[in-house]
Protein backbone atom coordinates (compact mmCIF):
# COMPACT_ATOMS: atom_id res chain seq x y z
CA UNK A 1 0.00 0.00 0.00
CA UNK A 2 1.31 3.66 -0.91
CA UNK A 3 0.78 6.71 1.15
CA UNK A 4 -1.33 7.95 -1.31
CA UNK A 5 -3.57 4.83 -1.43
CA UNK A 6 -3.96 5.01 2.40
CA UNK A 7 -5.19 8.72 2.04
CA UNK A 8 -7.07 8.27 -0.96
CA UNK A 9 -9.65 6.32 1.78
CA UNK A 10 -9.50 9.19 3.95
CA UNK A 11 -6.95 7.48 6.22
CA UNK A 12 -3.95 9.26 8.16
CA UNK A 13 -1.18 7.40 9.71
CA UNK A 14 -0.83 8.46 12.80
CA UNK A 15 -4.27 9.55 13.61
CA UNK A 16 -6.75 6.48 12.24
CA UNK A 17 -6.80 2.99 12.81
CA UNK A 18 -5.79 0.59 9.98
CA UNK A 19 -3.75 -2.04 9.02
CA UNK A 20 -1.88 -3.43 6.13
CA UNK A 21 -1.97 -7.40 5.19
CA UNK A 22 0.54 -8.70 2.91
CA UNK A 23 0.72 -12.36 1.96
CA UNK A 24 4.42 -13.81 2.37
CA UNK A 25 3.84 -17.26 1.53
CA UNK A 26 1.40 -19.38 -0.20
CA UNK A 27 1.46 -23.65 -1.17
CA UNK A 28 -0.83 -25.61 -2.87
CA UNK A 29 -3.77 -23.80 -5.09
CA UNK A 30 -4.57 -20.09 -4.07
CA UNK A 31 -5.96 -17.71 -5.67
CA UNK A 32 -3.89 -14.86 -4.05
CA UNK A 33 0.07 -14.97 -4.35
CA UNK A 34 2.92 -13.81 -2.24
CA UNK A 35 3.22 -10.08 -2.43
CA UNK A 36 -0.62 -9.23 -2.54
CA UNK A 37 -1.53 -6.56 0.32
CA UNK A 38 -4.83 -5.18 1.28
CA UNK A 39 -5.63 -2.15 3.54
CA UNK A 40 -7.97 -3.22 5.99
CA UNK A 41 -9.81 -1.25 8.60
CA UNK A 42 -9.74 -1.62 12.77
CA UNK A 43 -12.60 -3.99 12.07
CA UNK A 44 -11.74 -6.29 9.85
CA UNK A 45 -12.76 -4.45 6.31
CA UNK A 46 -10.59 -4.85 2.72
CA UNK A 47 -10.66 -1.28 1.64
CA UNK A 48 -8.28 -1.87 -1.00
CA UNK A 49 -6.45 -4.53 -2.63
CA UNK A 50 -6.70 -8.36 -2.88
CA UNK A 51 -5.80 -11.42 -0.45
CA UNK A 52 -7.94 -14.25 -2.18
CA UNK A 53 -11.84 -15.13 -1.81
CA UNK A 54 -14.09 -16.33 1.57
CA UNK A 55 -11.52 -19.38 2.69
CA UNK A 56 -8.97 -16.43 3.86
CA UNK A 57 -11.03 -13.42 4.87
CA UNK A 58 -12.60 -14.80 8.34
CA UNK A 59 -9.13 -15.65 9.25
CA UNK A 60 -7.64 -11.98 8.21
CA UNK A 61 -10.54 -10.06 9.80
CA UNK A 62 -10.09 -11.94 13.33
CA UNK A 63 -6.42 -11.56 12.74
CA UNK A 64 -6.75 -7.80 12.19
CA UNK A 65 -9.07 -7.30 15.13
CA UNK A 66 -5.79 -9.03 17.06
CA UNK A 67 -3.66 -6.86 15.82
CA UNK A 68 -6.11 -3.56 16.32
CA UNK A 69 -6.36 -4.67 20.17
CA UNK A 70 -2.86 -5.94 21.01
CA UNK A 71 -1.69 -3.13 19.33
CA UNK A 72 0.94 -5.88 17.84
CA UNK A 73 1.67 -7.51 14.39
CA UNK A 74 0.09 -10.88 13.45
CA UNK A 75 1.20 -13.50 11.68
CA UNK A 76 -1.07 -16.29 10.55
CA UNK A 77 -1.02 -19.65 8.75
CA UNK A 78 -4.60 -20.76 6.71
CA UNK A 79 -3.59 -24.45 5.98
CA UNK A 80 -5.85 -27.49 5.17
CA UNK A 81 -6.31 -29.63 8.28
CA UNK A 82 -3.91 -32.22 6.95
CA UNK A 83 -0.74 -29.80 6.74
CA UNK A 84 -2.10 -28.48 10.37
CA UNK A 85 -1.38 -32.24 11.44
CA UNK A 86 1.86 -32.70 9.49
CA UNK A 87 2.98 -29.54 11.63
CA UNK A 88 1.58 -30.94 14.70
CA UNK A 89 -0.68 -28.00 15.53
CA UNK A 90 -4.51 -27.55 15.60
CA UNK A 91 -6.66 -24.42 14.65
CA UNK A 92 -6.33 -21.55 17.25
CA UNK A 93 -2.75 -22.99 18.43
CA UNK A 94 -0.14 -20.21 18.40
CA UNK A 95 3.67 -21.57 17.97
CA UNK A 96 6.38 -19.65 17.80
CA UNK A 97 4.52 -15.98 16.84
CA UNK A 98 2.48 -17.50 14.29
CA UNK A 99 -1.35 -18.21 14.66
CA UNK A 100 -2.51 -21.45 12.53
CA UNK A 101 -6.26 -21.62 11.25
CA UNK A 102 -8.12 -23.55 9.01
CA UNK A 103 -8.63 -23.67 5.77
CA UNK A 104 -11.78 -25.30 4.78
CA UNK A 105 -11.97 -24.84 0.97
CA UNK A 106 -11.79 -27.52 -1.59
CA UNK A 107 -8.59 -26.07 -3.08
CA UNK A 108 -6.83 -26.87 0.29
CA UNK A 109 -4.57 -24.33 -0.30
CA UNK A 110 -1.66 -22.91 2.08
CA UNK A 111 -1.45 -19.14 2.53
CA UNK A 112 0.65 -17.26 5.58
CA UNK A 113 -0.23 -13.53 5.77
CA UNK A 114 1.40 -10.61 7.93
CA UNK A 115 -0.80 -8.20 9.53
CA UNK A 116 0.98 -5.22 10.90
CA UNK A 117 -1.44 -2.20 12.52
CA UNK A 118 -1.30 1.16 12.35
CA UNK A 119 -2.51 2.78 15.77
CA UNK A 120 -3.09 6.33 16.57
CA UNK A 121 -0.38 8.09 18.53
CA UNK A 122 -2.03 9.22 22.22
CA UNK A 123 -2.43 12.74 22.47
CA UNK A 124 -0.33 14.11 25.02
CA UNK A 125 -1.31 17.93 26.58
CA UNK A 126 0.47 19.77 28.81
CA UNK A 127 -0.33 22.51 30.83
CA UNK A 128 1.97 25.06 31.78
CA UNK A 129 4.98 26.85 30.16
CA UNK A 130 7.78 25.67 32.92
CA UNK A 131 11.09 24.58 31.57
CA UNK A 132 9.88 20.78 32.41
CA UNK A 133 7.01 21.61 30.04
CA UNK A 134 9.25 23.08 27.51
CA UNK A 135 11.60 20.22 27.62
CA UNK A 136 8.99 17.82 27.56
CA UNK A 137 7.41 19.08 24.81
CA UNK A 138 10.61 18.70 22.54
CA UNK A 139 11.68 15.40 24.17
CA UNK A 140 7.98 13.68 23.46
CA UNK A 141 8.08 14.85 19.89
CA UNK A 142 11.31 13.12 18.47
CA UNK A 143 9.33 10.11 20.49
CA UNK A 144 6.47 9.98 18.13
CA UNK A 145 3.73 11.61 20.69
CA UNK A 146 0.97 13.81 19.08
CA UNK A 147 2.59 17.02 21.57
CA UNK A 148 -0.11 20.02 22.32
CA UNK A 149 -0.45 22.63 24.71
CA UNK A 150 -3.17 22.96 26.64
CA UNK A 151 -4.69 25.79 28.93
CA UNK A 152 -6.78 26.18 32.09
CA UNK A 153 -8.82 29.39 30.68
CA UNK A 154 -10.19 27.67 27.89
CA UNK A 155 -11.93 23.62 28.15
CA UNK A 156 -10.24 20.61 26.84
CA UNK A 157 -10.81 20.24 22.97
CA UNK A 158 -12.56 17.62 21.99
CA UNK A 159 -11.43 13.99 21.93
CA UNK A 160 -10.05 12.48 18.63
CA UNK A 161 -11.66 9.55 18.28
CA UNK A 162 -9.68 5.75 18.89
CA UNK A 163 -7.12 7.95 20.47
CA UNK A 164 -6.03 7.96 24.01
CA UNK A 165 -5.31 11.29 26.25
CA UNK A 166 -2.66 11.99 28.53
CA UNK A 167 -2.43 15.03 30.61
CA UNK A 168 0.70 16.39 32.59
CA UNK A 169 0.23 19.27 34.68
CA UNK A 170 3.42 21.62 34.21
CA UNK A 171 2.22 24.35 35.66
CA UNK A 172 4.63 24.81 38.54
CA UNK A 173 2.77 27.14 40.48
CA UNK A 174 1.79 29.05 37.78
CA UNK A 175 -1.93 28.25 38.06
CA UNK A 176 -1.68 24.56 39.60
CA UNK A 177 -5.40 24.36 40.65
CA UNK A 178 -7.13 26.12 37.54
CA UNK A 179 -4.82 23.37 35.17
CA UNK A 180 -5.89 20.60 37.53
CA UNK A 181 -9.67 21.75 37.42
CA UNK A 182 -10.13 21.59 33.81
CA UNK A 183 -7.59 18.21 33.39
CA UNK A 184 -10.00 16.78 35.44
CA UNK A 185 -13.17 17.93 34.30
CA UNK A 186 -13.24 14.67 31.45
CA UNK A 187 -11.61 11.33 31.38
CA UNK A 188 -8.52 10.95 30.78
CA UNK A 189 -6.36 7.81 30.47
CA UNK A 190 -3.37 8.68 32.46
CA UNK A 191 -3.11 12.51 34.45
CA UNK A 192 0.43 13.45 36.38
CA UNK A 193 1.17 16.84 38.55
CA UNK A 194 4.62 17.98 38.10
CA UNK A 195 5.40 19.17 42.01
CA UNK A 196 5.50 17.05 44.78
CA UNK A 197 3.08 15.02 46.74
CA UNK A 198 3.15 17.43 49.39
CA UNK A 199 2.02 20.19 47.47
CA UNK A 200 -0.19 17.89 45.80
CA UNK A 201 -1.95 16.88 48.79
CA UNK A 202 -2.85 20.27 49.84
CA UNK A 203 -4.26 21.62 46.21
CA UNK A 204 -6.86 17.84 46.41
CA UNK A 205 -8.35 19.52 49.52
CA UNK A 206 -9.05 22.85 47.55
CA UNK A 207 -10.34 20.57 44.59
CA UNK A 208 -12.57 18.86 47.13
CA UNK A 209 -13.57 21.52 48.49
CA UNK A 210 -14.57 22.90 45.24
CA UNK A 211 -16.32 19.91 44.19
CA UNK A 212 -14.01 17.90 42.52
CA UNK A 213 -14.77 14.07 42.58
CA UNK A 214 -12.39 12.97 44.97
CA UNK A 215 -12.20 9.26 42.92
CA UNK A 216 -10.61 11.53 39.52
CA UNK A 217 -8.22 13.10 42.25
CA UNK A 218 -6.61 9.68 42.96
CA UNK A 219 -5.88 8.51 39.66
CA UNK A 220 -3.43 11.50 39.46
CA UNK A 221 0.33 10.65 39.41
CA UNK A 222 2.07 13.06 41.67
CA UNK A 223 5.38 13.74 41.68
CA UNK A 224 5.03 13.18 37.95
CA UNK A 225 7.35 10.83 36.34
CA UNK A 226 9.36 7.43 37.66
CA UNK A 227 11.69 7.71 39.89
CA UNK A 228 15.02 8.07 38.79
CA UNK A 229 16.93 10.80 40.97
CA UNK A 230 15.56 13.54 38.09
CA UNK A 231 16.85 16.83 39.35
CA UNK A 232 17.20 19.28 36.34
CA UNK A 233 14.27 20.31 34.33
CA UNK A 234 15.38 17.66 31.09
CA UNK A 235 16.14 14.97 33.30
CA UNK A 236 12.17 15.32 35.27
CA UNK A 237 10.63 15.17 31.40
CA UNK A 238 12.99 12.03 30.66
CA UNK A 239 11.34 10.30 33.46
CA UNK A 240 8.15 11.84 32.82
CA UNK A 241 8.08 10.35 29.52
CA UNK A 242 9.78 7.20 30.56
CA UNK A 243 6.43 6.67 32.64
CA UNK A 244 4.64 7.44 30.15
CA UNK A 245 6.17 4.79 27.82
CA UNK A 246 5.38 2.52 30.58
CA UNK A 247 1.90 3.60 30.88
CA UNK A 248 1.02 2.72 27.00
CA UNK A 249 2.90 -0.48 27.09
CA UNK A 250 0.99 -1.84 29.76
CA UNK A 251 -2.14 -0.80 28.83
CA UNK A 252 -1.18 -2.58 25.29
CA UNK A 253 0.21 -5.44 27.23
CA UNK A 254 -2.93 -5.68 29.36
CA UNK A 255 -5.28 -5.79 26.54
CA UNK A 256 -2.95 -8.60 24.90
CA UNK A 257 -2.99 -10.80 27.66
CA UNK A 258 -7.32 -10.42 28.10
CA UNK A 259 -8.36 -10.43 24.14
Amino acid sequence: MTPKQIMDHGLNEGEDCFAIATIVRTAGTTSAKPGAKALMREDGTILEGWLGGGCVRGAIKNATLRAYETGKPQFISVAPEEELTKKGVRAGDDVDGVHFTRNGCPSKGTIDIFIEPFIPTPDLMIFGESPVAEKLIELAAQFGWAVATASADAPMAARTSNRARYLVIATQGQGDLAALKTGLADPVDYIAFVGSSKKFASLSKKLIAAGTDPAKIAVVRAPAGLNIGAVTPAEIALSILAELTQVKRDFLAKVAQNG
